[in-house]
């Protein structure tokens, strides 16, 4: 199944993105796609119901992140080898941790806000874990348990506040609308190996990133249960796992970085497409 959340920023309701292309209104089932609706037993109950029999929403409306605003939105820095040797940085011997703000998160398909005097915004397609139930000290053999389901993150980064302004990562990625989540989150049946799934990135146009979670350094079972023993996942929280080749910043002779109303494109196959102009803030 493809859940999603339309309507706009604040109000969005719960949906299901049916076969035949249409949304279906999920409202009289669950209250949103938020911990209780990510259960086991409430995907169940979906799962069971024929979507022809669930109102179709009609018109084009805005499509909201693809879950509730998580308690955690985690992400890991460097997990792809081609990745690491891009940016000149060696490979990671544990998953490098990070949390995004929780400000960042917005729409798939929302503007992206181009900070007041940022100069090196980059792009950077990702893998997003939604998690479905809480998850503390799991074993890697208990992991793929925890998953609800996958959907496409874009870990917009500011790097000039990223690794030149001090401190850790957190400046250059927690900026608002740094985390674009969705269109929709895959449930986990309909993804036979989320370590086999090609993802990629344009801008204006021109595809910049082209790769494999193949070439993941860790992968969802090792990264689900690592973070749960730092920190406690809870239902609907995202794991963004990182990004492969071909960010910005590691655009050979010179980086390539994001202006004013550039468009990033970027999806992973079977879990979407998102769309975003980059405008002032």
């Amino acid at each position: 199944m493809k859940l999603l959340r339309y309507g706009p920023p604040g109000s969005e309701k719960p949906g299901l993105f049916a076969n035949d292309g249409t949304i279906r209104c999920l409202s009289s089932l669950v209250r949103d796609v938020d911990g209780f609706a990510l259960s086991d037993a409430s995907l169940r109950m979906i799962a069971s119901i024929e979507p022809s029999a669930l109102p179709k929403v009609e018109g084009n409306p805005r499509i909201g992140a693809c879950v509730v605003r998580p308690v955690n939105y985690v992400c890991i820095g460097l997990n792809y080898a081609d990745h690491a040797a891009e940016t000149g940085n060696p490979i990671p011997k544990e998953p490098i941790v990070f949390l995004k703000s929780l400000g960042a998160f917005t729409g798939p398909n929302d503007d992206v806000k181009l900070p007041r005097g940022s100069t090196k915004l980059d792009w950077e397609c990702e893998l997003g874990v939604v998690i479905g139930k809480t998850a503390r000290y799991v074993p890697e053999h208990e992991a793929m348990d925890q998953v609800a389901g996958y959907c496409v993150c874009n870990d917009v980064s500011e790097r000039e506040y990223q690794t030149e302004r001090g401190g850790t990562w957190d400046k250059g990625k927690g900026c608002d609308t740094f985390g674009p989540t969705g269109p929709w989150m895959v449930t986990k049946d309909e993804i036979s190996d989320p370590q086999d799934l090609p993802l990629w990135t344009e801008v204006n146009g021109k595809r910049f990133q082209d790769g494999s979670t193949q070439t993941m350094i860790f992968g969802v079972r090792k990264l689900v249960s690592y973070v749960s023993h730092f920190i406690t996942l809870h239902a609907g929280d995202v794991i963004a796992t990182g990004t492969p080749p071909g960010v910005g910043v590691g655009v050979k002779p010179e980086p390539v970085f994001l202006k004013l109303g550039d468009v990033m494109r970027l999806g992973i196959e079977g879990l979407g497409i998102q769309t975003q102009r980059v405008i002032a803030a």
